[in-house]
């Protein structure tokens, strides 16, 4: 049974967003959760951003196949819980609890900053989530 599903979108999908949804699934499998997640842009790249897939790729993550994709209704309309990094939604009405997370740096200013601020909220979300079961 999925307990959560957490949507990720940042303005071009191809960073924040990845790095945020692949990192909560690993952190709530570790934890038991059922929680799914999911990444998009409201202005996607055609692709993920090749630091992005290197570091990803060097802690065991397979992007194969991934692309960034415009967030659709549908995708917000499905979301238990959507993280947004520096854009807006409004105009696709969430009904979901939105968290805006941002002031989280840039990944192209720097990936190490930018993981760790991600990295620290997504305990704290994991660790939330893990409450309301």
């Amino acid at each position: 049974m999925v307990e959560a599903n957490v949507l990720f979108v940042c303005l071009h999908g191809a960073a924040k967003s990845v790095i945020a949804a692949t990192h909560f699934q690993r952190l709530a499998a570790a934890r038991g959760l059922g929680a799914r997640a999911a990444f998009a842009g409201t202005e996607p790249d055609p692709e993920i951003a090749p630091r992005v897939v290197r570091e990803l790729t060097a802690e065991g993550i397979d992007l194969t196949g991934l692309r960034p994709r415009r967030v659709t209704s549908e995708d917000v309309a499905a979301a238990s819980r959507i993280v947004t990094f520096g854009c807006d939604l409004a105009d696709l009405a969430p009904t979901a609890p939105v968290d805006r997370w941002d002031d989280v740096p840039a990944v192209s200013e720097g990936y190490e900053p930018a993981r760790a601020a991600i990295d620290a909220r997504l305990a704290r979300l994991v660790d939330e989530l893990a409450r309301a079961r």
